[in-house]
């Protein structure tokens, strides 16, 4: 009998002083039983960097479908943002780029992310689209002690500074730029 997901309510309160967006949001996470807390909340760490009205999780994990896990889809179809996570094979990244206007990947795994970056920079560098973000291990340990079936989390961005916080702690957040997309 196969796993089922676990799915996780999140309310969740943005203000980024940065892009000039404050909203409120109510999702469902549903984490694939190969999913680990870490990853998720590195998923929704992605989508809080780029949230929109368009902003959309899709099946992700649980299907094999030529899709990545968040992304911003235009009414026509278009693929405005396409967002991966973890440390990604240059030929995956590569159809994302032929497929989206703009492409990120979240970098997360403490000590295994510079050594990743070091083989794949140069490949990865004819991407113009492509912006590669690594999240500090310490940063995202602390964001999977937020985890909770039922979430309400507050965020504010400032000056590329997050803090994402819940009724009992705090959690900063400085990504590291690898690569910027030069769109």
């Amino acid at each position: 009998m196969a796993l089922k997901a676990t799915v996780f309510k999140v309310q969740l309160q943005i203000a980024d002083m940065d892009r000039h967006y404050y909203q409120d949001h109510s999702l469902t996470l549903a984490q694939h039983p190969s999913e680990n807390d870490e990853r998720m909340m590195v998923r929704l760490l992605a989508y809080i960097l780029n949230a929109s009205e368009t902003l959309s999780f899709t099946k992700g994990l649980s299907t094999e479908d030529d899709e990545p896990e968040l992304w911003d889809k235009a009414l026509s179809g278009e693929i405005n943002l396409w967002v991966e996570f973890g440390q990604s094979d240059e030929k995956w990244l590569r159809k994302a780029a032929g497929r989206a206007k703009q492409v990120q990947l979240f970098c997360y795994g403490g000590r295994s992310v510079p050594v990743w970056w070091k083989n794949n920079e140069q490949a990865l560098a004819r991407y113009q689209n492509l912006t590669v973000i690594e999240i500090p291990e310490d940063a995202v340990k602390a964001m999977a002690k937020l985890v909770d079936r039922n979430m309400s989390l507050q965020c504010n961005i400032s000056e590329n500074q997050i803090w994402l916080s819940n009724a009992e702690q705090s959690v900063l957040i400085e990504p590291v730029p690898l690569k910027t997309a030069q769109i």
